[in-house]
């Protein structure tokens, strides 16, 4: 999780079962967006982000060819802490991290 995600969906995802790591907890909390998506990429972990930096961050790096963990992205105005915590939940239920290796999601699915 970005820095900028609402504490509720991680716990909502963590009693759900969910393995889930905030960039606080994981002492990356103050990287900025490059370099949290390098840590994210070099620890096999997909990023959810309501912040346009790191949209912006991962668009560069598909222009560029770069390989990088997935992001999934929730504009904060277009999805709710419910919507979020549901299409988080099928996204890790269904599929693998390596599913979205250089891609970007938008949430809410559709």
């Amino acid at each position: 999780m970005d820095v900028h995600v609402p504490i509720a969906i991680t716990v909502a995802l963590k009693e759900k079962g969910i393995d889930v790591l905030r960039a606080q907890d994981d002492d990356a909390g103050t990287l900025d967006d490059s370099l949290l998506l390098e840590r994210a990429t070099a620890l096999n972990r997909v990023i959810f982000s309501q912040d346009a930096d790191m949209l912006a961050e991962a668009s560069s790096r598909q222009r560029q060819g770069a390989t990088f963990a997935g992001v999934i992205y929730g504009h904060q105005l277009d999805v709710t802490i419910g919507q979020c915590v549901r299409d988080l939940k099928l996204i890790a239920k269904v599929g693998e991290p390596v599913d979205l290796v250089g891609r970007v999601e938008f949430l809410p699915l559709r």
